[in-house]
């Protein structure tokens, strides 16, 4: 099976991730299209619209940042004025990310095994290209 390929979007979070996550994210991906493989067009059909609704690096990391940077103003605005430091803290965060590709977050959330879009799409099509088969 390929790898997900270094000349999309992703390439940048997949530059940033340590090399054995990525091979370990690659490997979960191959055992799923293998699996599938061997499934009814039934099953393949209901994992691509899993896929399709599959949260990716960017979103999580989107979702994550807004939550603390939200909580923060409204603690900063409601307890203590400090708090507003967290916000600033995130949003850093999230421009180095759109960046440069890394944040700090991105380690803990690809270990978690959170794909980037072009992973998903991959598996994706392949699963597709299964069923063209048939």
């Amino acid at each position: 099976m390929l790898h997900a390929e270094d000349s999309t979007s992703a390439d940048r979070v997949r530059r940033s991730t340590a090399p054995e996550v990525n091979r370990e994210i690659d490997h979960r991906t191959n055992n799923n299209i293998r699996h599938y493989a061997n499934s009814s067009e039934e099953a393949i059909r209901g994992r691509i619209e899993e896929l399709d609704r599959e949260w990716d690096i960017e979103r999580a990391l989107e979702v994550n940042a807004s939550t603390l940077a939200l909580t923060g103003l409204l603690l900063g605005v409601t307890v203590n004025r400090r708090w507003l430091l967290l916000p600033g803290v995130v949003l850093s965060f999230l421009l180095q990310h759109g960046l440069q590709g890394w944040c700090p977050p991105l380690p803990m959330l690809r270990r978690m095994g959170v794909r980037t879009r072009g992973e998903i799409d991959r598996e994706k099509y392949e699963l597709k290209a299964l069923l063209d088969a048939r």
